[in-house]
């Protein structure tokens, strides 16, 4: 009986083992912004290289993300570009209030192609109506996207928006608006500065200022959901001064 019971010790004891081994190897997965792509994939090549665990992401619209972790999609990390989305997230208990911050900032500017005939935009109705000719001004979509809602809010600002609202093509996110005046689909967008620098096929034509629209902030957290121990790593990372640098060479604000 001893025996037997020394082997089925054993056998548990091997199956925990396994058990923990199996979680240690799964991958951190992080829920992020589009806009951050560029960023923050560079961000997870210098941790790994590092020493740290393999990370997944899952880039996409802020508050559709926020939702699929209220649904209880599996995720340790969310990073939001607009606070609404985060707010939805604590509000729907999908990640931890006390490990929120503030991380980067952002400007709001309009695209052309980098073909195109314009190169400096007025932000006044005169000048959008002459360059959209008929065309489509390309964004993200104003009511759930946070750079739609950004773009609105600056068009109603500046007085454009009765101007521009009936030429709106309205996207899922802010890299497909993008994409829509890279391939000439559009001839005008408005997305995020650091948008604009990563994709070749687009210049940016006008800046609007910081007052005209909310912040642009772009807030962290672990999720309520999150088992890596290797998260919270992650995050400080990300703080760290060797973080910020992969950021700013991207053209984010660090906020402090």
């Amino acid at each position: 009986m001893r025996a037997l019971f020394r082997i089925f010790l054993c056998t548990i004891v091997l199956a925990l083992s396994a058990d923990f081994a199996a979680r240690a190897e799964e991958p951190l997965v992080v829920f992020a912004a589009a806009s951050l792509k560029e960023a923050l994939d560079q961000a997870v090549k210098d941790f790994t290289a590092g020493g740290g665990p393999e990370l997944k992401i899952s880039f996409g619209n802020s508050l559709a993300l926020a939702r699929q972790l209220e649904q209880g999609a599996p995720a340790d990390i969310f990073l939001s570009a607009d606070k609404a989305s985060m707010d939805y997230a604590v509000e729907k208990k999908a990640v931890l209030p006390d490990s929120r911050f503030d991380f980067l900032g952002n400007r709001l500017v309009v695209v052309a192609g980098k073909d195109s005939a314009i190169q400096a935009l007025a932000l006044t109705p005169e000048a959008f109506r002459a360059a959209l000719n008929g065309g489509r001004l390309a964004t993200g979509e104003v009511n759930f996207v946070p750079v739609g809602k950004y773009a609105k809010a600056a068009l109603e600002k500046l007085g454009l928006w009765s101007e521009v609202a009936p030429h709106l093509a309205l996207a899922e996110n802010v890299r497909a608006a993008l994409v829509f005046v890279a391939r000439g689909e559009a001839p005008l967008g408005i997305v995020y500065a650091t948008d604009a620098a990563a994709e070749p096929g687009v210049k940016i034509v006008a800046r609007f200022p910081a007052d005209s629209h909310p912040p642009i902030v772009y807030p962290a957290a672990l999720t309520a959901a999150a088992k890596s121990p290797a998260a919270p790593k992650f995050l400080a990372f990300l703080r760290s001064d060797a973080g910020r640098a992969v950021f700013e060479k991207h053209g984010f604000i660090v906020l402090k």
